[in-house]
């Protein structure tokens, strides 16, 4: 069962990889955004993981849903709202239950996943975050470790893509060959998902 301290420890795990990762996702993100994905998420998961510390949830929901409206709060441009819906999403469809079992996370990320296709309108090749997040959501009723994989090879698969939602796809072609910031962000924090679980 995964309780208030293994989201906790999700997100901790995610910001120190975001920190590490930043100024990768930067550059991943000059050629076909604004260049500013890597220190937009850094900022909102740091103030994340402050604002855990001084509140501390006792619920998986209550830690996603905060976590949620903290990075839609603080985070600029699309990822903000994209990353905080997915979070707080999966939060409410956790509910208020003291503990959840993997089956129940797994479905309530799918909510999540879901949530922020509705709202980027989004699909899956469509060159975004939701090309690591299907795939991650699709392998978790396998295991945190398939789940992390799968994600890594969704975001290194939208490379050869072009985009067809997002800033990227204003540069039609030109977004091809570039691999996309939002779904390797997104492996980012799938892969802090499985390094919480200890997969």
């Amino acid at each position: 069962m995964l309780d208030a301290d293994f989201f906790r420890r999700w997100m901790a795990a995610t910001a120190a990889s975001v920190d590490r990762e930043a100024e990768r996702l930067t550059d991943l993100d000059s050629p076909i955004g604004d260049a500013d994905h890597g220190s937009n998420l850094q900022r909102g998961f740091t103030a994340v993981t402050a604002t855990l510390e001084k509140e501390a949830p006792d619920t998986p929901g209550g830690v996603l849903t905060l976590a949620g409206r903290q990075l839609i709060s603080t985070v600029g441009g699309a990822s903000g709202p994209l990353y905080g819906t997915l979070l707080r999403r999966t939060g409410k469809a956790l509910g208020d239950a003291a503990e959840v079992s993997e089956e129940e996370f797994a479905q309530a990320l799918r909510t999540g996943v879901d949530a922020v296709m509705t709202l980027g309108g989004a699909a899956p090749g469509d060159k975004t975050m939701i090309d690591a997040l299907v795939p991650a959501v699709d392998a978790l009723d396998d295991s945190f470790a398939a789940a992390r994989a799968a994600a890594e090879e969704g975001a290194l698969a939208t490379t050869p893509l072009q985009a067809r939602k997002g800033r990227a796809s204003y540069l039609g072609e030109r977004s091809i060959g570039h691999q996309d910031p939002g779904a390797t962000s997104s492996a980012l924090l799938i892969a802090a998902l499985a390094e919480a679980s200890g997969e």
